[in-house]
């Protein structure tokens, strides 16, 4: 090579460098102008008006509880998917505005949030900080004054992102959400944010509990497993800690109690478990009917593919649950165009509506999937569950806002799992 062609080699190569380095400026100025105006978006809102708002406490196993002789609301949100970069400000802003819209009209006593908070895809959001999304999502959460957890997803932090799960749970954490009652969990056990969160009565009974459990991300955590949805599954500490908080409930039960009854629980984590899709198939199977181990009871299945995407493998939680006969129903997100609640083998699998506008491509435009559930505990013991879309007149309020969608599904919608 001449010295004039390698000259002009490297003017080139220094040209190309330069122009990298001030794009990459350019992008990190934008995005921390975006990460500004998000934190302080979510920290906009009016506080909600309580007319008895329940204070939670800690008990002496370090847990919260709180106590009512009457009704305990419960909203179960998933997937709010919040980009947290400068391309994603528009739908940032309006999935914490549906989460506001929800809960101003819903005064929930706890929001659990399963999974998928933060959606930092570098492609689409921009960035690869999942701090924002957590963070405005807190911030949010503590301006509307609502106590709230969260359990982590596949998306909360990625392999690529900032943050890893354990530094994500002490955004969580942190003292300034005052309203917030993560915990990350014993430090023996798998995973971050395996927490319980009890009902009690006038008496110190337990009359129901919300048991949070991370179901992980990927098998390997690595991109190759990302980009595959190669899912992994509930561990075995995990279930074994599972059984052994079901059965302390159980003996402080019986020692105020006598009659001692089994404590009622509900599951909450993100990514659905395999007999999820066992059940879906049997119903599936049987031309879409009930059999004697599946009972459907409402909303819709959206997803294409298998429709069910669980975990790889099987884990022993769902056996665990047959064979304690405390939880009586399980709530989770993950599968973003599901909404079904059934019945399977005597317990309630409920997928949540999720919030996203963002990870899908065009959902922002449709609406059918997008809303919240609403979980009532009964001080009996009873409870019920209802789901109720976004864009219902329910949440026509004062104050906020509503984009046009389509609302792509009528009643319910069912298609062929694929093999």
């Amino acid at each position: 090579m001449t010295k004039r062609k390698c000259k002009k080699t490297k003017k080139r190569l220094l040209i190309f460098f330069s122009v990298v380095i001030v794009l990459a400026v350019i992008i990190a100025g934008l995005n921390l102008i975006s990460v500004q105006n998000l934190l302080k978006k979510g920290s906009s809102y009016n506080e909600i008006e309580f007319e008895n708002q329940l204070i939670p406490q800690k008990d002496e196993n370090g847990y919260w509880y709180f106590t009512t002789d009457g009704d305990f609301k419960v909203m179960h949100l998933t997937d709010i998917h919040i980009g947290g970069g400068f391309m994603s400000k528009s739908v940032d802003e309006k999935a914490l505005n549906a989460v506001a819209t929800m809960i101003t009209r819903e005064k929930p006593d706890l929001v659990v949030a399963t999974g998928d908070i933060a959606f930092p895809v570098p492609y689409t959001a921009g960035t690869f900080n999942n701090y924002s999304g957590a963070k405005a999502f807190g911030n949010l959460m503590e301006s509307l004054g609502v106590y709230w957890t969260v359990t982590f997803g596949n998306h909360d932090a990625e392999c690529y992102s900032y943050f890893d799960r354990e530094s994500v749970a002490e955004i969580y954490s942190d003292e300034d959400f005052k309203h917030c009652l993560f915990q990350a969990g014993p430090e023996d056990v798998d995973g971050y944010g395996n927490h319980i969160i009890e009902v009690k009565n006038s008496k110190g009974i337990i009359t129901q509990a919300m048991v949070l459990i991370d179901s992980q991300a990927y098998v390997k955590n690595n991109l190759i497993d990302s980009i595959n949805g190669t899912y992994d599954n509930i561990h075995p500490n995990q279930v074994e800690w599972y059984e052994a908080e079901i059965n302390r409930m159980n003996a402080e039960n019986k020692a105020i109690s006598k009659k001692g009854d089994t404590v009622v629980t509900h599951a909450f984590f993100h990514i659905p478990l395999v007999e999820m899709l066992d059940g879906w198939k049997e119903f599936t199977e049987n031309d879409f009917k009930d059999t004697e181990n599946f009972r459907f009871v409402d909303g819709i299945m959206g997803e294409g593919g298998k429709q069910v995407y669980c975990g790889l493998g099987d884990d022993d939680l769902f056996e665990k649950m047959l064979e304690l006969g405390s939880t009586k129903a399980m709530y989770n997100g993950h599968d973003h165009l599901n909404s079904t609640t059934f019945e399977y083998k005597g317990i309630l699998f409920s997928y949540g509506y999720s919030i996203d506008y963002f990870a899908y491509s065009g959902i922002d435009k449709l609406g059918s999937q997008r809303g919240c559930t609403m979980l009532t505990c009964k001080p009996d013991g009873e409870f019920s569950i209802d789901k109720y879309n976004f864009y219902s007149d329910r949440y026509n309020l004062d104050g906020f806002t509503r984009e046009d969608v389509t609302m792509q599904f009528e009643d319910v919608t069912y298609q062929p799992i694929a093999e």
